[in-house]
């Protein structure tokens, strides 16, 4: 596996590669934008891609003349369970990103956080904000 600092340019690339897939859409975009827009190769582009989708991130992927990739923008997502495990695997995984993380993901880990206190414990260890701050 790979050390932290080795993955933050990927996971970096593939967040700049998902929010830019969503602020274009619904259009389809061509990999040679989406590489110059990020400072990659379109080769670095569609192995990021192959990634995401791996993953299950709903990329869809069109070849030829006006193809591209595109994802689904919605502005909202349904409700969502996570148990509590669930939670702190998500929680676990942006504090060791630490001060990386954009603004989309710290508000996320603030949600995430606030969720996961119970707030009938008051207590002086208890922490208001995330450990972590976005790029400045």
């Amino acid at each position: 596996m790979a050390q932290l600092h080795q993955a933050l340019p990927l996971i970096e690339r593939q967040h700049a590669l998902i929010e830019e897939l969503r602020a274009r859409a619904p259009r389809f975009v061509p990999g040679r934008d989406l590489a110059s827009r990020t400072g990659t190769t379109v080769r670095t582009v569609e192995r990021d891609i192959r990634r995401l989708v791996a993953a299950g991130v709903p990329v869809q992927i069109r070849r030829g003349p006006g193809g591209g990739y595109r994802i689904d923008a919605r502005r909202h997502l349904p409700p969502l369970t996570f148990t509590p495990g669930e939670a702190a695997a998500i929680v676990a995984t942006l504090v060791a990103v630490g001060p990386y993380i954009s603004a989309t993901a710290h508000t996320a880990l603030a949600k995430l956080l606030t969720a996961l206190i119970d707030n009938s414990q008051e207590t002086p260890a208890r922490r208001t904000t995330p450990p972590c701050h976005p790029h400045d």
